[in-house]
Order: structure tokens, then sequence, then C-alpha cells
């Protein structure tokens, strides 16, 4: 008995005199082969064994991650399970072949054999070209999931979001509390779809103004979009599509002057200005405005006027900087155009009777629900009713209108998906058209 207590007090914590206890001393490590494995693990041991992969010109090379692997195979419709599989794997294929240093090229060689071992093929493997080929060229992607309330525009933009492996998800719910309580922005703290409004006409007006406030809150991330190529899902109850439809961030600037002249104004400046449309009252403000901006524009001092050729020499240099970093490397002194952005609106609807029990539920669930009565309600559901008959209304003009059900959710996730990938296909085919195009244009 007394060798089993010292014996079971040597392996576990021992009481010092003080009577504190004391940690072990002694930890005995396993190998990897001896340790369990658990289903909730996703780590490996092939994961503490690095491999290089070079690059085309053998100058730079990156760290294969099993992690990012699996992102770019559940971009395919691999599903993430089978993806998790493919990219250890392939890690497991190299270590244990001592390839530790390997070309790109040699990678997608293997990856493509474990993705056809597995039964995705070659149309799995013209996808991740394309979406390889995507990343490359940095094409401009936006993305705008528009609907009224209780659709699921959040739910379907996260979930594109991680099936396209794309990170930048902005909510302009977000933008219009920011622009709300943050600027001068003439937004109200109550939706414009619980107000009363004497026609349909009225509350549309106030919607889509509404909408170019905060587009004008978006401009900043729709630019780095467009100049960096940096893909973005925008989504919200504040979108128009028409507001993006007829704005092409790539093209030049329009030379309406009273246009530009509004852009580089302050934000408070646009919003005001906008702000002040809503009524017949403030139009004609607007009115007496313009004409005693017109008689001091007739007695500009010479300050303004000179301030004004700084402003733009200032801009022309900019420019010029800009044309300069554009140029090609060959000296032909044409500066280079970038790839056309690829803009999809989606118009997500639901069945009315499904739409109605949801928007109930989320009247009574908010806060200030007991404050409306039954007739505001009808009028809350009526003004969402409109505002989705208008969105609705650009299918004519290539906006997708897709209908969403509880029951057939993820059957629609999977054609998004798809639909996606399609016009994502379809934008790159139409950029490699036109460089050649263009050439023979130049040579003609």
């Amino acid at each position: 008995m007394k060798d089993r207590e010292e014996s079971s007090g040597s392996s576990g914590s021992k009481n010092n005199p003080n009577g504190e206890h004391e940690p072990p001393r002694e930890i005995n490590i396993r190998p990897f082969s001896s340790v369990p494995s658990s289903p909730r693990n996703a780590s490996s041991k092939y994961d503490f064994v690095k491999v290089k992969v070079w690059l085309g010109d053998a100058d730079h090379y990156y760290v294969l991650s099993r992690f990012l692997v699996c992102r770019m195979l559940t971009v395919t419709k691999i599903p993430n399970h089978v993806a998790v599989k493919i990219a250890l794997e392939l890690k497991k294929l190299l270590i244990d072949n001592s390839l530790l240093d390997v070309s790109q090229k040699d990678l997608e060689t293997s990856l493509f054999m474990l993705m056809e071992r597995r039964g995705y093929g070659k149309e799995y493997v013209n996808r991740y070209n394309m979406m390889t080929k995507f990343h490359h060229q940095r094409v401009p992607l936006v993305i705008l999931v528009c609907g009224t309330a209780c659709v699921g525009k959040s739910t379907i933009a996260t979930q594109l979001a991680q099936r396209l492996n794309l990170p930048n998800v902005l909510h302009t719910d977000m933008v219009y509390e920011l622009l709300r309580t943050a600027t001068d922005a003439p937004l109200t703290s109550t939706p414009v779809w619980t107000r009363e409004f004497a026609s349909s006409e009225e509350l549309i007006t106030e919607f889509c103004r509404e909408c170019r406030i905060v587009r004008k809150g978006l401009a900043g991330d729709l630019k780095k979009a467009m100049k960096d190529g940096k893909p973005i899902i925008i989504e919200g109850r504040h979108l128009d599509p028409s507001i993006y439809l007829m704005n092409d961030e790539n093209k030049a600037p329009s030379n309406d002057p009273d246009k530009s002249s509004k852009e580089t104004n302050n934000s408070s400046g646009d919003v005001t200005s906008e702000a002040s449309s809503s009524n017949t009252k403030e139009t004609e403000d607007i009115a007496t405005e313009e004409l005693h901006s017109h008689a001091e524009d007739m007695t500009t001092s010479l300050e303004e006027e000179l301030s004004e050729k700084v402003t733009q020499c200032k801009i022309d240099e900019t420019a010029k900087e800009a044309e300069e970093k554009r140029k090609p490397a060959d000296g032909s002194g044409k500066a280079k155009s970038g790839p056309e952005p690829i803009v999809i609106s989606i118009v997500l609807k639901m069945a009315e009777f499904d739409h109605k029990a949801l928007l109930e539920e989320w009247i009574s669930s908010r806060t200030s629900g007991d404050k409306y009565t039954s007739k505001e309600k009808e009028r809350l559901i009526t003004n969402l009713k409109t505002i989705e008959d208008y969105l609705c209304s650009f299918n004519s003009q290539g906006v997708t209108v897709v209908n969403i059900s509880a029951t057939t959710f993820p059957q629609t996730l999977d054609w998004l998906h798809n639909y996606l990938l399609q016009r994502i296909e379809e934008g790159i085919r139409s950029s490699e058209n036109e460089t050649p195009a263009k050439e023979l244009l130049k040579k003609s």
C-alpha cells in the first residue's frame, strides 16, 4: 500500500511543506503515430512540414496552405468536406514523395489528378483555372444583393462570400446609420417604409433619394474595388439598381461641369442638395439658391479664379502621374486600360404569404413593435411591397430577380453560386476579346 501511494504520488501532483500543490515535473509526449486522431481536430502532422511552391519566374515562392487550397476548391462547387480531404491528400502526397520544393504547374497537376480521382474532372478543373485567372488579372467585381426587409439578403450575401472566397461584404444598413449619426446627412431614424406618403410615387422618390445618399457613402469602397480589382459584395435595403447601372466607375468622368463641381464638394453639401429636393418648398429654395449662385459666379473674385486654377493644375498633375503609372514597359507611351468591371445586381423577393408572415414576426420582435397599430402594420407591408415591385421592375434591364423560399433555400444558393461563376467567366471572356479588337483598330 505504501509503495502504491508513493508511486501514485510521484505520477501526480505533490504537496510541498506549505500545503500547496505543485505541478507534475515530467510530461511524456507520445509520437504522432500513437496520438489518437479526433474528428473535431482539423490539424494534421503534415501541417508542421513546409512545402515551398515556386512561381513561374523561380524567384518567388509561397508556402502551401491546406486552408487556401480548400477555399479555392469550394469556389469550383466542390463540397467543403470533400475539399478538406483533397487538400490533405495533396499535402500528404508532396511530403511523402519528398517534394518540399515544387513549381506551381506541378502542384496544380497533382491537385487536378486528385480531383479527378474523386470524380471532379474537367468541368471543375476549368472552373479552377478560370477563377485563378480572375484573381491574377484583378478583374473588378461588384455584387449587389438588393431587396426589402426579411428576404434573406444578409444570409445570401454571407453564404456567397464563403463559397466564392470573397472576404469583403458591406451592409448598407451600417452605412446608413453611420451617415445619419456621424454626418449632417438628411436621414431619419425612421425607415422610409414606415412613413406615410400621399402616393406610391412619392414613396419611391424618397426611397431613391436615400439610396443615392448611401451610394455616396459607398463611393470610397467602390472606387477602391474598381482601381485595385478588389471583389466586393454589397447587401442591404438601400440599394437602387438604377444608380449602379448608370454609373460605371471604370470609365472616364463625365464632362458635365455641374456634375464635376458637385463631386469635388464635401459630402455634406451633396447630401444637403439632395435632401432639399424632397418636397416642393425645398425645391423652390434650391431654385432661389441657384439664381444667387449664378449671380455670384458672374462676379467671382480674382482669388477664387486663382484657387480654381491651382486646384485644376493639381488635378491635371495627378492625372498625368496616374497615366505615367499605367504606361506599358514597351515605351509606346499609351496607357493600358484595365479590365472592364463586372457588376452583378440581384434582387431577392419572397412569396407574398411567406413574406407577410416574416414581416409580422419581425415587427413584433422590434422594441417599438407594440407601438404599431394594425393600420400602421398594413401600411408598412404595403410600402415594402411597393418598393419590392420597383426593384423587380429592373428585370427588363438585366437585373436578376430570385425567388427565395425556406424549403428551396439550398437549391437557390447553389443556383446563385453557379450563376455568379457564369457571369465572372463571361466578364473575363469579354475583356479578353476586347483587347485583340482594340489592337486591330489601332493597326488599321
